[in-house]
C-alpha cells in the first residue's frame, strides 16, 4: 500500500477540498485542450510507458510532449524534481503535457515501434521523433500510486526517429550481452551512476537479460523490480560492515510525505509503518529480518522497496549496517497520488538529513513519541506496540553474550 484506502475520496469532501489545486487543474485542462490539437507532430521522446491491462497483450507507448520544448529531459526526472523541490502543481503540469502514443503488442513480440522505444529508453537524453496518430488525443491526467502521472493517450499510426540516439557505451554493453542476467545488468549500471528511474525504463522495454528471456515488463512492475534488485544488492554489501555505533533518528520529507527513520546498532533488519496523520488506528506495515523476505510486501507495496533503498544507500555510504524502523506520516498536503518516486525521494531526504544521536534505545523512542505528538499531533504508542523490529531488538540475544 502507498496510501491508506479511500484517502483521495476524502480530497473531494467539502471540509478538506483544495480549491487552489482544483483551480489549477481547471486551467491546465483548458490550456491542454487548445494545445493538443494535432495528430502529426515533431517532438522529443522522453520515456516509454508499458501498460499492464490485458497481459500478455499490452499497450506499449512512448511519452512525449506535443511539441519540442527546452530541457525536455526533466519531464521524467524524479531526482531532479526532488532536488529542485518541485511541488504537486508543477509535476502535474509537466506530466499532463506528455502524450502517450501507443499500440498493443504481446510482451514477447518484436516490431519496429518496440525497437524505436528501446532506443529512446536507452538514450542519455530525449531523442527527436516524428509521431503520426490515428486520432487526436483527448486531454486527461492518469494518476497512480506506483507511477508518475501521465497525460492524454492516442493510438499510434506511425513513429520515426529523426536523429541517432546517444546511448552510453555501458548501456550498449549490457544491452548487447545476451548472456548477462537482468539483475546483474541493473547492478552494473547502478554501480556506474545510472539512477533507478533510468534503469526501470530500460528494464520495462525488454532491453536487459538473457536473450531468450527478454520481454516487456509493465512500467509499474519494472519500478518495484528495480528498487528490489538494487536493495538486495546493497543488503549483501552492508552485511559485511559493523553495526552503527549509536542510536540515530533521521527526519525530513517531500510533498506532504514525511519519514522519521530510526536506526538501531544491530544487524540488518527493516520495518516500515505507513499511516495518515488523521487516523492513529489505521496503518500498514511490512517487515524483514536479517534473512530477508520471501514474499512481496503486500501491505505497503512499492513504497516498501523505495524506502528500503533510501536507507540502504545511506548505510552503504557510512559503511555500516543497522536495524531500520521507518515511520511514514502522510499529511493533507499530499492531495494526489504521484507514484512511488515520492516515497523514495522523501525517504532519501530524511536519510541524508543531519541525524539526532542518542545513547540508548529508550531515549530515542521517547524522542520519537514526543516528536510525532508535537509535529503531527499523532500518538505512536499503539503502532509501536505492533512493531516486530522493536520486539526483536528487545528480546533477541546479542552475540556479545557469547564472546
Amino acid at each position: 500500500m502507498t496510501l491508506p484506502r479511500g484517502i483521495f475520496k476524502i480530497f473531494f469532501n467539502s471540509n478538506f477540498i483544495n480549491f487552489k489545486l482544483i483551480k489549477f487543474f481547471t486551467v491546465v485542462m483548458h490550456l491542454s485542450q487548445y494545445k493538443i490539437i494535432k495528430k502529426n507532430f515533431s517532438t522529443e521522446g522522453v520515456a516509454p510507458f508499458i501498460g499492464r491491462y490485458g497481459y500478455p497483450y499490452i499497450n506499449i507507448g512512448v511519452l512525449a510532449p506535443p511539441e519540442e520544448t527546452n530541457e525536455t529531459w526533466f519531464y521524467d526526472a524524479p531526482k531532479y524534481w526532488s532536488y529542485k523541490n518541485f511541488q504537486i502543481p508543477k509535476i502535474i503540469e509537466l506530466r499532463s503535457s506528455l502524450i502517450n502514443s501507443r499500440e498493443k503488442i504481446s510482451v514477447k513480440q518484436r516490431n519496429k515501434f518496440l525497437e524505436l522505444n528501446q532506443e529512446i529508453s536507452m538514450a542519455s537524453k530525449p531523442t527527436d521523433i516524428d509521431i503520426n496518430l490515428k486520432d487526436k488525443p483527448q486531454f486527461r491526467v492518469n494518476y497512480d500510486n506506483f507511477m508518475a502521472p501521465t497525460g492524454p493517450y492516442a493510438q499510434l499510426k506511425k513513429a520515426k526517429l529523426t536523429e541517432n540516439p546517444k546511448i552510453h557505451t555501458k548501456v550498449q554493453k549490457v544491452h548487447y550481452d545476451t548472456d548477462l542476467k537482468a539483475n546483474e545488468a541493473l547492478i552494473y549500471l547502478y554501480e556506474n551512476n545510472f539512477d533507478e528511474n533510468f534503469l526501470s525504463r530500460i528494464l520495462s522495454v525488454g532491453t536487459l537479460g538473457i536473450g531468450a528471456n527478454r520481454k516487456l515488463v509493465p512500467t509499474r512492475y519494472s519500478i518495484t523490480a528495480t528498487d528490489d534488485t538494487l536493495g538486495k544488492h546493497l543488503i549483501n554489501k552492508i552485511k559485511k560492515y559493523n553495526p552503527v555505533n549509536d542510536y540515530s533518528a533521521f527526519f525530513d520529507g517531500y510533498l506532504g510525505n514525511y519519514y522519521l527513520i530510526l536506526c538501531f546498532p544491530e544487524v540488518w533488519s527493516y520495518e516500515l509503518f505507513e499511516m495518515h496523520v488523521s487516523n492513529e488506528n489505521n496503518y500498514m506495515m511490512d517487515y524483514e529480518s536479517y534473512g530477508g523476505r520471501k514474499h512481496y510486501a503486500e501491505n505497503t507495496a512499492g513504497g516498501y522497496y523505495t524506502v528500503r533503498l533510501a536507507a540502504l544507500e545511506k548505510l552503504n555510504e557510512m559503511k555500516r549496517q543497522a536495524s531500520v524502523l521507518a515511520l511514514r506520516f502522510i499529511t493533507w498536503d499530499y492531495t494526489l497520488p504521484l507514484g512511488v518516486f515520492v516515497t523514495r525521494e522523501a525517504a532519501r531526504k530524511s536519510m541524508f538529513s543531519k541525524p539526532i544521536e542518542f545513547s540508548s534505545k529508550e531515549l530515542m523512542m521517547e524522542y520519537a513519541n514526543k516528536f510525532a505528538r508535537k509535529k503531527f499531533n499523532f500518538n505512536l504508542g499503539n503502532i509501536l506496540k505492533q512493531s516486530i523490529l522493536l520486539r526483536n531488538v528487545k528480546e533477541q540475544s546479542k552475540l556479545v553474550k557469547f564472546l
